[in-house]
C-alpha cells in the first residue's frame, strides 16, 4: 500500500547565477575548456525557484558577487538548525571568499554566525535528518569540523567517509526524505567507505538506495519537502522508487550546473529556524 505523505514549508535561500562559470577544477565534474551557457543555466535556475514557490516554500537570495562564479551554489555556505547558523571554511582557496558574503546576509537577516576553524562546506557535507547530524569527509569537510558541528549544536554527528571523488560532497550521494526523527533517506552506498555503508544500512535499513546511474546524473542532489522530491529528470530510476514509497517526483533540469559538479541541492541553502 503506497503511504501519503505530508509536505512542510521550507524556507530556502539561494544565489542567481549572474558570475557563474567554470574558471577552474577542484572536482572532477569542471573542465574550464567546456564553456557555460549562462543564458540557459539561468533559465534553469528560475525553474528551480519557480517550482519552489508553487510548492508552497519562501525563497530568499543573496546577492552574487563577481569573481565567484560557485556563490550560486547556496548550500556550501552554512547549515542552519534550530535558528544557529555554522559558517563555511573553503577547501578551495579559489571558494573562500564567498564565506563573507553569505555571513552578512545572514547577519543582516538577524542571526548569529559561527565561524569554522576547520575546512567545513556547509550543507555540501552537512546532512541534517532531524534527529542527527549525518557529515561527510573524505574530500573537502574535515572530521575536525565534525566535532566542531557537534559542540556547535549539541546534535549528534555521524561522520561518513566518502571514497569516490565524483561524490566529493556528502549532498551528491545522499539526501533526507522526510526531515522528521523517524524519517528516511535515499543514497547512493558505494559512493560511501564499507564501514559508513554499514553504518547506514543499520541506521537507515528501509533507505531508498540509488544506482550509481541514478547518482552519475545528480540524481541525488535533491531536495526533499516530506511529500515533493525535486530531483534531477534523467534519474528515471530513482524517481521511480520515491513514487512507489508515495513521494512525488518534480523533475527540474539543472544540466548547465553540473558542469561545474552541482545540482538541485547544491543550489539550496535551507534555513531551519
Amino acid at each position: 500500500m503506497t503511504v501519503s505523505r505530508v509536505p512542510s514549508p521550507r524556507r530556502f535561500l539561494v544565489c542567481e547565477p549572474r558570475h557563474f562559470a567554470v574558471q577552474y577544477a577542484i572536482n572532477p565534474w569542471m573542465r574550464p575548456d567546456s564553456p557555460v551557457d549562462i543564458d540557459l543555466a539561468h533559465e534553469q535556475w528560475q525553474a528551480l525557484i519557480r517550482a519552489y514557490r508553487a510548492h508552497g516554500h519562501t525563497v530568499d537570495t543573496v546577492e552574487p558577487a563577481p569573481g565567484l562564479p560557485d556563490m550560486v551554489f547556496a548550500a556550501n555556505s552554512a547549515v542552519v538548525v534550530g535558528g544557529r547558523v555554522f559558517g563555511s571554511l573553503f577547501h578551495a582557496p579559489e571558494r573562500r571568499a564567498e564565506s563573507s558574503h553569505y555571513d552578512s546576509w545572514f547577519k543582516t537577516a538577524g542571526f548569529d554566525v559561527h565561524r569554522p576553524e576547520s575546512v567545513c562546506e556547509g550543507e555540501g557535507d552537512l546532512v541534517w535528518t532531524g534527529r542527527y547530524m549525518l557529515a561527510g569527509t573524505g574530500f573537502r569537510t574535515t572530521r575536525e569540523a565534525h566535532r566542531e558541528v557537534q559542540e556547535f549544536f549539541g546534535h549528534p554527528v555521524v561522520s561518513l567517509t566518502l571514497v569516490d571523488p565524483h561524490f566529493y560532497h556528502l549532498d551528491t550521494a545522499l539526501f533526507v526524505l522526510d526531515g522528521r526523527p523517524d524519517g528516511n533517506i535515499a543514497y547512493y552506498p558505494e559512493a560511501f567507505s564499507p564501514g559508513s555503508r554499514e553504518v547506514l544500512a543499520r541506521l537507515y535499513p528501509d533507505a531508498v538506495l540509488a544506482t550509481r546511474d541514478d547518482a552519475m546524473t545528480f540524481g541525488l542532489n535533491s531536495v526533499s519537502d516530506g511529500r515533493n522530491v525535486f530531483i534531477a529528470p534523467r534519474a528515471e530510476a530513482l524517481a521511480g522508487r520515491l513514487a512507489d514509497r508515495g513521494y512525488v517526483p518534480v523533475p527540474v533540469d539543472l544540466s548547465e550546473f553540473q558542469k561545474a559538479g552541482g545540482g538541485i541541492k547544491c543550489c539550496t541553502q535551507e534555513i531551519r529556524s
